[in-house]
């Protein structure tokens, strides 16, 4: 209690000073949540993509682009060490939208079923059923597009102008499914269809589209060596393996990462100025106190420690505002969003321990300063300070 006392003995340079650091964790918080939520999505990514070489056609750049055709299903499965290959038709939810966005885009995914048996990330339903072989005219939809449309299983939502019948919502993944629209491959072959141009719709066969195909190498292959395999023997195709979008986003949300993360942890230094400064200032105001400790026995580490103790207070008081006020901005920008289906900011358990944490350990280093100037003043110059 006497620390605490201490601390607050000048009430308004106290205050200012935690809300020094309060703003610097804010700051961390909130660009934090940000980082965790991306991150959550790339490592979703890199579990999708981690049991299967992913083939495009060769002008896309690996992109999802396309199109390409189906029958090369039966060209890559015949591909030493290929188990199976199943084709998907992938694209904005929303024409107009150009996908750069912050985050993950709303999407259709269209899919064969050919991967049953073979994908190991397959989704689970909250309410409702998966897709079946043989479906049509329906569709399962991740969950937080499901909030955004007020969709509910067994009613029906319009995509892309059409109806169809809801028969699943997917379990809460805080990655892309939860975004995306999931249909037969032959229902998103028909909407991928009216994208075409009116004039070049009669020469194009809607069974015969798709914007990629996932091949899945049979036990013991690796599948970084079947994408080369694949390149090397089937023609007008991009196949990669899973490492291609580790090496691609990864490397990516690295430098997102010490950005996001820099810009915050020069706001939370700045705040520990401000604690040197009421430290520093604290010690002149008790110079007298200060040698009179000293006279009657007071060690120099006895100082040290009521010194370091007063600045990691004010840390860890600013530490949980700060965390506070963060949890509350994101929970807000997170409800704002989430009438579109976007929700940016993800507060973890790491995050959260950590910003408190380093709001601590701030204000620690922060008083060792001023904790050795008390400690080392001399007790007969300080009991004649004025």
């Amino acid at each position: 209690m006497g620390v605490i006392r201490n601390v607050f003995r000048r009430k308004m340079r106290a205050f200012l000073t935690i809300f020094g650091i309060t703003i610097g964790v804010l700051a961390l918080v909130v660009m934090g949540a940000m980082a965790e939520k991306l991150n959550l999505l790339v490592d979703g990514g890199i579990r999708y993509y981690g049991d299967k070489v992913t083939v495009t056609d060769s002008g896309a750049n690996g992109a999802l682009g396309g199109p390409l055709s189906v029958t090369k299903i039966k060209e890559l499965e015949d591909v030493e060490g290929a188990a199976r290959a199943s084709a998907s038709l992938s694209m904005l939810l929303d024409p107009e939208s150009t996908g750069g966005t912050i985050g993950v885009p709303q999407m259709i995914t269209g899919t064969d079923g050919r991967q049953r048996g073979y994908e190991s990330s397959e989704l689970k339903c909250a309410e409702g059923r998966n897709l079946q072989l043989g479906d049509k005219g329906v569709v399962v939809l991740g969950s937080d597009l499901a909030t955004k449309l007020d969709a509910e299983v067994g009613k029906e939502v319009t995509v892309r102008g059409r109806q169809f019948e809801v028969v699943g919502i997917t379990e809460r993944t805080l990655t892309a499914p939860d975004q995306t629209v999931m249909m037969s491959l032959a229902d998103a072959q028909q909407l991928y269809l009216d994208d075409i141009p009116e004039a070049m719709r009669a020469s194009v066969d809607a069974a015969d589209l798709c914007t990629s195909i996932a091949v899945f190498a049979r036990d013991g292959v690796d599948p970084e060596k079947l994408a080369v395999s694949i390149g090397n023997t089937v023609t007008g195709i991009t196949a990669s393996g899973p490492r291609a979008f580790e090496e691609q986003v990864g490397s990516q949300m690295k430098i997102f990462n010490s950005i996001i993360y820099g810009i915050a942890l020069v706001s939370l230094l700045v705040g520990s100025l401000s604690v040197i400064n009421t430290m520093t200032m604290s010690v002149a105001e008790r110079t007298r106190e200060i040698g009179i400790r000293k006279a009657i026995g007071a060690t120099h580490g006895a100082i040290m420690r009521q010194f370091v103790a007063e600045s990691a207070v004010i840390g860890f008081a600013g530490g949980v505002t700060g965390l506070a006020l963060g949890a509350a901005v994101v929970a807000a920008l997170n409800a704002g969003g989430a009438a579109s289906g976007t929700m940016l900011f993800m507060i973890t358990t790491r995050l959260a321990v950590g910003s408190l944490g380093f709001a601590v350990l701030l204000g620690v280093v922060s008083g060792i300063y001023p904790a050795l100037h008390a400690a080392n003043l001399s007790p007969v110059k300080a009991l004649r300070y004025e």
